[in-house]
């Protein structure tokens, strides 16, 4: 998703910096910066935690998007704040925002294993093609999800 949005509005993520690849541009006039950890999902917050700090970007202008398999596939949700849940990579980035929950989260359904495969191996498969055109009616929404948390005006 970070990578149609970034497409879209030509922002390169060619940069490579706290572990992630990065990308800076401008929104609607608004600076933005893009961030793609490269990490272990499970350690995502090694990149995002000190690159927020490094930017001194305050935590309720932070959006992170992330997989969710508790929401059908191609299905979005915006949090204005909250725990983890299961997330173990939202709870790395908690853990390094220094506990700080105060930030926006765009949760991307992947849906649910099927039958008794392992949710490990699930989330590091490609997706099938119906969950993939799914996912592809969605891309084009960054944009709208910085309107609606406030990050760009509509």
């Amino acid at each position: 998703m970070i990578d149609a949005f970034a497409q879209s509005q030509g922002i390169p993520l060619t940069t490579h910096y706290f572990k992630a690849l990065f990308g800076e541009g401008v929104v609607d006039g608004v600076p933005v910066l893009l961030a793609k950890p490269q990490t272990y999902m499970n350690l995502s917050g090694e990149s995002v935690g000190p690159l927020a700090a490094y930017y001194k970007l305050p935590l309720n202008r932070v959006l992170v998007a992330y997989d969710d398999m508790d929401l059908p596939c191609g299905v979005l949700r915006l949090q204005p704040k909250g725990g983890f849940g299961r997330h173990s990579g939202l709870k790395s980035v908690i853990y390094h925002f220094r506990k700080n929950r105060e930030f926006c989260r765009l949760r991307i359904g992947i849906g649910r294993p099927p039958g008794q495969m392992d949710p490990k191996a699930f989330v590091l498969q490609k997706f099938n093609r119906t969950g993939r055109e799914r996912l592809h009616r969605r891309k084009g929404n960054g944009k709208l999800v910085l309107q609606n948390i406030g990050l760009i005006q509509p």
